[in-house]
């Protein structure tokens, strides 16, 4: 990215000033080495956000932001309905609730490397994977409502998950709001046999060792030791959200231009808030929220009955579950007064920091555990939510480390064999059903995951508690 087109406010704070038809600025975080390497598609898609009515404060990007569909893919923007503001399906994603769940394992990672071979062999056989993937859940038309209803408290209900999980999972993990009515015949059918699967492209389950602490008192209270193994879970709704997304957003076209909202750019189509389009959508994109909800505990059912066979003590504790693709209605401090405002996340994390009313009375005091993916081959953190995050990005943080090679351009990079063998002799086991899907996902594909983090600490989105390293990973 050409600097000369930012201020630099601080170190890992960059501002464009509203110009044109922007009616805020353009925020993006990052040191100035991740600010060079971001792609000027990323200031271009920010400060086009920053041109859609009734936004507030800033159109911000994380330092993981990369370019996307519309919002660039780290994107966070907050829409006032009172003012005219809008809802856009390309500020929320294709993969609704994409998002991640770590799972405590209490196993020292001396354990896992025992059995290291077969254990990632019976995730792999168990947990459904890749393109296409199928699981033995069926729903039929009351079912799929049911769920689009009660998202992981209906995996529970069913013997698909387990109660204490719920306490753990944002919105209790039943985003209230749900319409199935407004998601489409189609979008279900896609749901049909895919419930309990991890999709393809950058999902994963991955086992990881707990490799460096950095806050531990923090870490003491999210049960992270060092030394010993977790689990991370990352995936969305599957094809049901992608088809709530790809619906919707053709439908926005029309919605804006019926409402006289001029688009910089026709991915941002959008429509007001309060119009009967975006009523729909929101209540279809809260149906997706639950069945990524649900998605996640059921396949934490699956690595649970995994783990048991070779550790029959072992009942994989939820630390937390949240979504980084996602629009909420949220309170927040603007100029001194509290408003309600619909907040998007595309790619991005909610980082709730200490004594936030919507934790959980158990992690209240703390902050929320802020869940990092990196890439497969080198690291992924838990970080937790500061107090300072709320005034900086609507209390949002980077979701992973952004990839800095398209998929295209990491095909012809790298083969999935040579990654698979390299990784081996790392001593991290990749399964996979795609080989090129693997090339695709290649860690030399994905920005320094350290380097993004840090800079989400020094620019006060949140703190860091604890460094993953892989040591087994399904991927789709």
């Amino acid at each position: 990215m050409e600097l000369s087109l930012l201020t630099r406010v601080d170190a890992t704070t960059w501002r464009a000033e509203p110009h044109g038809t922007m009616h805020v600025p353009a925020i993006i975080y990052g040191d100035e080495e991740l600010i060079r390497g971001m792609d000027d598609k990323v200031l271009e898609q920010a400060m086009n956000v920053a041109m859609l009515p009734g936004i507030v404060t800033a159109s911000y990007a994380m330092p993981d932001a990369h370019w996307g569909y519309g919002f660039p893919i780290g994107g966070v923007a907050a829409f006032d309905p009172a003012q005219g503001g809008v809802i856009s399906a390309g500020g929320v994603g294709f993969e609704i609730s994409c998002g991640v769940r770590t799972l405590l394992t209490g196993l020292p990672v001396a354990d896992i490397l025992r059995l290291q071979k077969p254990l990632a062999d019976s995730l792999y056989r168990d947990i459904p994977a890749g393109l296409g993937s199928r699981s033995t859940i069926s729903l039929d038309t009351a079912e799929m409502d049911a769920m689009l209803l009660g998202g992981a408290r209906w995996a529970v209900e069913r013997g698909l998950g387990d109660m204490h999980d719920l306490q753990r999972i944002e919105e209790g993990g039943t985003m209230q709001g749900a319409k199935p009515e407004f998601v489409s015949a189609h979008a279900k059918e896609r749901q049909h046999r895919e419930m309990g699967t991890l999709g393809s492209g950058n999902h994963y389950l991955e086992v990881q060792a707990v490799e460096e602490i950095f806050d531990p008192i923090v870490a003491q209270a999210f049960g992270l030791v060092q030394d010993q193994a977790i689990v991370t879970i990352h995936c969305g709704s599957r094809g049901l959200g992608h088809q709530i997304g790809t619906e919707f957003l053709k439908e926005m076209l029309t919605s804006a231009k019926d409402a006289g909202i001029t688009l910089p750019d026709r991915e941002l189509a959008c429509a007001p808030i309060s119009s009967e389009v975006g009523q729909r959508y929101l209540g279809a994109m809260r149906a997706a929220i639950n069945c990524a909800f649900a998605n996640r505990e059921i396949l934490s059912h699956y690595a649970r009955r995994v783990f048991r066979h070779f550790f029959s003590e072992c009942d994989l504790r939820l630390l937390f579950d949240v979504s980084h693709n996602t629009c909420k209605v949220e309170t927040h401090d603007v100029d001194g007064k509290e408003r309600e405002l619909f907040v998007h996340r595309k790619g991005a994390t909610r980082a709730l920091g200490p004594g936030h009313k919507s934790l959980p009375e158990v992690l209240r005091p703390i902050g929320q555990p802020v869940l990092i993916g990196g890439s497969m081959g080198t690291g992924s953190y838990v970080l937790v939510g500061t107090a300072t995050s709320e005034a900086k990005s609507f209390s949002s943080a980077c979701h992973g480390a952004g990839r800095a090679l398209s998929r295209h351009a990491a095909l012809h990079r790298w083969s999935g064999r040579m990654i698979v063998d390299d990784l081996a002799g790392a001593g991290v086991l990749i399964r996979s059903p795609s080989l090129r899907g693997v090339a695709e996902e290649a860690p030399g594909a994905y920005k320094d995951v350290d380097a993004v983090v840090r800079a989400s600490e020094q620019a006060g989105l949140a703190r860091r508690v604890a460094r993953l390293r892989p040591l087994i990973c399904i991927k789709g």
